[in-house]
């Protein structure tokens, strides 16, 4: 895992991968949708690595591992906590056995 958040490991020119360690969480509204709040450090980096990259509602595209399962996904603000939050869809949890509560070691690979 990456001990310095800004300092992710780069892929040659265009790609960096940040290292994250966090609890996969449930939001309480209608849908039951899984999320992980990233450490603040590592949000405050990808913001500014991908400053000026940013979808509609603020989030930016990146691509997720957790375990073997690796997909397309995109990191959403969060004003509550101020960091980013990582959706993790039903398919990605059962693939690798996860529920909420659970912490678990993930992959955020950056294009830029």
């Amino acid at each position: 895992m990456t001990e310095r958040p800004c300092e992710a490991a780069s892929d040659g020119i265009a790609m960096l991968r940040y290292e994250i360690r966090a609890e996969i969480w449930v939001y309480p509204g209608k849908g039951g949708w899984h999320f992980v709040t990233l450490p603040a450090e590592f949000a405050a980096c990808i913001k500014a690595a991908m400053a000026g990259l940013a979808r509609p509602w603020g989030s930016l595209g990146v691509t997720a591992v957790i375990g073997e399962t690796r997909w397309s996904t995109s990191l959403f603000p969060d004003k509550a906590s101020g960091s980013l939050l990582l959706p993790v869809k039903a398919s990605v949890r059962q693939r690798e056995q996860l529920k909420a509560g659970d912490t678990t070691e993930l992959t955020i690979e950056v294009e830029l």
